[in-house]
């Protein structure tokens, strides 16, 4: 019977996360987490400097141009439907000049999603609640061990043990998605 099972630890797997899975729930947290990994692994070091600031914030679009193994980067981060239609307008008209652009729907980011707990208007209306959550998650992921996701030993076990190399086949099928219309 269930109730008569010993008590044990979960198994551990997923246990330890990333700085840069910390801070994905921020405008710019994913483009940030991304030039961790793309530093590293375009330089072939690993680079102490992980902070990309510039794509942090609040601002409706934040730009920024970094150089990356010799090559300059020119990103974009935004938030909110507005912010991203004047991205995508951009990038219609041929006249986008980044090579990498973060959108997140939420403005502010998750840290300003629907799933958030909901304040009392004297606290949301004086508060910049947005900014104080990703903050939080900033400093979240300067106190963690790994701030590079392909840094974390539980992500570099599974791929070396199922996956295989980031980009694999397998890789691939299992960790992404497409999407159908269907019909309502």
């Amino acid at each position: 019977m269930f109730t008569e099972l010993e008590d044990d630890e979960f198994d551990p797997l997923m246990a330890i996360g990333s700085g840069a899975g910390t801070i994905f729930g921020a405008t710019g947290g994913v483009m940030e987490a991304a030039l961790r990994t793309v530093a590293d692994v375009l330089t072939g070091e690993d680079l102490a400097d992980v902070e990309y600031t510039e794509v942090r914030g609040t601002d409706d679009i934040k730009e920024a141009t970094y150089n990356v193994a010799g090559m300059d980067v020119k990103v974009a981060v935004t938030s909110g439907l507005k912010n991203a239609a004047k991205l995508l307008d951009e990038i219609r008209a041929g006249k986008s000049p980044y090579q990498f652009i973060e959108v997140m729907c939420c403005p502010g980011g998750c840290v300003n999603g629907g799933g958030q707990p909901i304040q009392p208007g004297h606290v949301r209306n004086f508060v910049d609640l947005k900014a104080k959550r990703a903050a939080a998650l900033y400093s979240d992921d300067k106190a963690l061990k790994y701030r590079k996701s392909h840094d974390n030993p539980e992500i570099k076990a599974i791929y070396d043990d199922f996956l295989g190399e980031p980009g694999s086949h397998k890789a691939h099928e299992l960790l992404h998605t497409s999407y159908v219309k269907r019909e309502k």
